[in-house]
């Protein structure tokens, strides 16, 4: 997790959360803006876990609908979306008034965590998201802190197992994006979006495949050979959840 560098003395907890440790973000809503089944499911797990009620938006015109309707405590987007940039959510959020309490940015791929800071988010989660340590101290170090408050406390350390089927979805989603892929936003879809599934899943091999596919189309070469690669990974992947 990366954090905006503070010259602040640390913030305290809220009350709330110090009465109950075992679920310190009870009575909190958290908005997930993310695509991947897999990863979303991860978050709701991590949630559940915390107390938190979860709301999920697969794309930023989902998100726009969720946000003219309510207004959540915390919002964790995803920067590779499948109509847009989850940096320009964020800092339509930060610059919101009022702000949104809590934004969090998170992404397969760590070079963008600047990008997000910049952009107004108060932390940078690197997928996978599956610590319940991490997340939740993420949460809680950026809310609004309270008069007296108390020291921060420790939190526990346990990792999320996210179940399979969200997997199996985005493997699906891959496969039928690439039957039909032809314009270049399309290939940069599928390089950003299977790049965080393969993280997320702890599945290098997939991810430096995907990664491939990212350096391939931006230094212009011919793709066949790298979508070809890609889409026998993921028929294998999708056998062997199958199998599961």
């Amino acid at each position: 997790m990366l954090t905006k560098t503070a010259t602040e003395p640390p913030k305290a907890l809220p009350l709330l959360h110090l009465s109950m440790p075992r679920r310190p973000l009870s009575g909190l809503t958290v908005l997930v803006v993310e695509d991947s089944r897999f990863a979303s499911e991860a978050v709701r797990l991590l949630c559940l876990k915390s107390g938190a009620r979860i709301r999920r938006a697969d794309c930023l015109r989902s998100a726009l609908r969720h946000l003219r309707t309510y207004r959540p405590a915390v919002v964790v987007v995803d920067l590779g979306l499948p109509d847009g940039d989850g940096v320009q959510l964020i800092a339509d959020l930060h610059g919101a008034d009022p702000r949104v309490p809590v934004i969090l940015a998170m992404s397969g791929d760590p070079d963008r965590a600047q990008a997000a800071l910049t952009a107004g988010a108060d932390s940078f989660l690197p997928k996978p998201v599956d610590s319940l340590a991490v997340f939740q101290q993420a949460i809680l170090s950026a809310l609004p802190t309270n008069a007296g408050g108390a020291p921060l406390r420790a939190l526990p350390d346990e990792v999320i197992r996210p179940d399979l089927s969200g997997l199996r979805d985005d493997l699906t989603h891959v496969a039928d994006v690439l039957s039909g892929a032809q314009d270049t936003t399309a290939i940069d879809y599928i390089a950003r979006f299977l790049a965080g599934v393969a993280r997320s899943s702890h599945d290098p091999a997939l991810e430096a495949a995907a990664a491939a596919l990212a350096r391939d189309h931006l230094a212009g070469h011919a793709l066949a050979t790298d979508l070809a690669r890609i889409s026998g990974m993921v028929q294998d992947r999708l056998s062997r959840v199958a199998e599961i």
